[in-house]
């Protein structure tokens, strides 16, 4: 039995050449993330449990994984999911008939506007993006691509944050003046929540902006932080004796193997290209023990890749559903250059005022 088998979604590594070499009448996995960034980690997994099934590599690539990935060709998902349906059982929290007691998961987009400082240093790198993305190929092309991606999420997230500068926060981020809205609600509303970036940089930069600005002493969870802190830290929130009903949870080192229940809502600073990752981040408060709605605020820019970003990935979550299970980031470096455009030019129409909490999903 393989437990946590997404350890072996790499069938190059010695863990997966290890289990591949280990014989046994019956193989068991068992992973709430069978696919996390290409579908070539389902038939690794599978090529332990029921070797041969879905071909070799190769085989597999061209029948499955370069049709529905890149085109998503609803013949080939319809295939690959026959084939695998006997040997998967999947079940889900959101089954209320396994999970009558858990209460409800509410899901909402909290809208931002970019400040004209934003404006002009997101525009500046879309530009270089662009000319350098058609004048490039290979994998420096996709080098480029995901470094500005990266800047352009910073850039979205506070000027501070992409210039690591340590200038001032106050009044330069869209995106923080909506967060500064949401930390009034809750604060006011007496719930605790977990708030979640995946870069360690800005989640250091919101400590000192909620200490600052709501005088509020904020404990960071991230992957600096050691095991005995770690857990005194998560002790403490839920005792609600940490000093604060905030949590600040790096999405990488806090995302999985914790239990954060006092929380009834979560707060995602920052989206990662993966909503597997994402959710699992949700999950911390949103499982078994948990006794009140959890609501789930995720801060998206309008106008800008995390706008349209957001909506791929709903896309992309609803493709790979119809397999197992979810899906992941490299896609985005494999766009062309007109697809790359219409991913991050910045819409200049949605910069205008707009309701600041899109619809429950």
């Amino acid at each position: 039995m393989l437990d946590e088998a997404q350890a072996v979604k790499n069938p190059d590594t010695a863990t997966s050449r290890a289990m591949r070499s280990i014989y046994a009448e019956q193989h068991i996995a068992l992973t709430g993330t069978p696919i996390e960034n290409r579908l070539s980690e389902l038939w690794s997994i599978f090529n332990i449990v029921t070797p041969g099934l879905l071909g070799n590599a190769a085989q597999f690539r061209k029948q499955f994984a370069l049709p529905i990935e890149r085109h998503h060709d609803a013949a080939a998902t319809a295939s690959l999911r026959t084939l695998t349906a006997p040997f998967l059982l999947r079940r889900t929290k959101a089954d209320k008939s396994l999970v009558p007691d858990l209460p409800d998961k509410i899901e909402q987009v909290a809208w931002a506007t970019l400040t004209r400082e934003q404006v002009q240093m997101y525009q500046a790198v879309v530009d270089h993006l662009l000319h350098d993305a058609q004048a490039t190929s290979g994998m420096k092309r996709r080098g480029i691509v995901l470094a500005a991606l990266t800047r352009l999420k910073q850039i979205c997230n506070h000027p501070a944050h992409a210039l690591g500068d340590g200038s001032k926060l106050a009044g330069r981020s869209g995106k923080l003046h909506r967060f500064d809205e949401l930390v009034t609600d809750l604060l006011d509303a007496g719930e605790q929540a977990l708030v979640f970036t995946q870069f360690r940089e800005m989640g250091m930069l919101l400590q000192q902006h909620l200490a600052d600005r709501f005088h509020q002493s904020v404990p960071f969870l991230h992957g600096g932080v050691p095991k005995a802190a770690r857990d005194d830290m998560v002790e403490r929130f839920q005792a609600g004796t940490s000093g604060s009903p905030l949590l600040l949870v790096s999405l990488r080192a806090g995302g999985t193997g914790l239990n954060l229940t006092a929380a009834s809502r979560v707060v995602h600073y920052d989206r990662w290209w993966n909503p597997a990752v994402e959710d699992q981040a949700t999950d911390r408060a949103w499982r078994i023990g948990q006794e009140r709605s959890v609501f789930v605020h995720k801060l998206v820019c309008q106008g800008t890749v995390e706008e349209r970003i957001d909506a791929l990935i709903n896309d992309k979550r609803q493709l790979a559903d119809a397999v197992v299970g979810t899906t992941g980031e490299g896609w985005v470096s494999e766009l062309d250059t007109d697809q790359l455009r219409d991913l991050v030019v910045l819409d200049t129409k949605a910069l205008e005022h707009r309701p600041s909490d899109g619809g429950a999903r």
